[in-house]
C-alpha cells in the first residue's frame, strides 16, 4: 500500500530550499536596488541575477517591491532579535538599559544611508511601526525595572522616558564616530539619573 505521506526528511529539504531561494532573492534584490536605483530593477533582472526563472520568482514574489519590504522586515526583525539577545546577556537593570541603549544608538549609526525615496519607500511599511512598537515597549519595561531598582527617575512615566530616549538616540545616524555614538548614550543616560 502507497503512502501519500511524504517523509519528513523530504518536507524539511523542501522548506530548506525555498528558504534558500526566498533569500537569495532577498539578497540579490537589495544589491541591485542598492547599485542601480529602485525605479531602475526589473523583475527579469533579479531572476536572471538569482539563478532562477521568472516563473519562479512570481511564486515568491510580485513585485520588486514586495521583495524589498520582505528584505527590510527581515532586516529590522534582526536587529529587534539582535537588541533582545544584548538585554538577556546583560547584568542588572540599569545595566540592561544600557546595553540595549548603545547598541540600539550604535544599529542607527550603521545602518546604510537609503535615498530618501528608498527610504521613505521601506519605512512606510507596517512592519515598520510594529518594530517601533516592540522597541518602544521594550526600552519602557527596561526603564520600568530601573526605575525600580533606583538606576534612573521614577518622576516621568517610563513610556514618556522610552520616547525621549529615542528621539535623543535617532541622532546617533548623523554622528561621525562609534565614540561620539557611545558619548551620546552616556549623556542618554545622565539624563535618566536623578539629580
Amino acid at each position: 500500500m502507497y503512502n501519500s505521506v511524504m517523509p519528513k526528511l523530504w518536507n524539511e529539504t523542501i522548506e530548506a530550499h525555498r528558504r534558500e531561494v526566498h533569500d537569495a532573492i532577498l539578497e540579490t534584490t537589495w544589491a541591485l536596488v542598492a547599485e542601480h536605483g529602485l525605479l531602475s530593477v526589473r523583475m527579469s533582472q533579479i531572476a536572471e541575477k538569482t539563478g532562477i526563472g521568472r516563473a519562479t520568482l512570481y511564486k515568491y514574489f510580485p513585485d520588486v517591491e514586495a521583495i524589498l519590504l520582505a528584505w527590510h522586515e527581515r532586516h529590522v526583525s534582526g536587529h529587534l532579535k539582535h537588541l533582545t539577545e544584548v538585554r538577556d546577556q546583560a547584568g542588572g537593570a540599569g545595566e540592561r538599559l544600557q546595553a540595549v541603549l548603545e547598541a540600539y544608538a550604535l544599529i542607527s549609526h550603521h545602518s546604510e544611508q537609503h535615498g530618501t525615496e528608498l527610504a521613505a519607500f521601506l519605512h512606510r511599511g507596517e512592519h515598520v511601526a510594529r518594530a517601533q512598537q516592540q522597541l518602544r515597549d521594550m526600552i519602557r519595561d527596561l526603564l520600568s525595572e530601573a526605575a525600580e531598582t533606583g538606576d534612573v527617575r521614577d518622576d516621568v512615566a517610563p513610556e514618556e522616558l522610552a520616547s525621549y530616549c529615542l528621539h535623543a538616540l535617532a541622532a546617533a545616524g548623523g554622528l561621525p564616530t562609534e565614540a561620539a555614538v557611545r558619548r551620546l548614550v552616556t549623556v542618554t543616560l545622565a539624563g535618566l539619573r536623578h539629580r
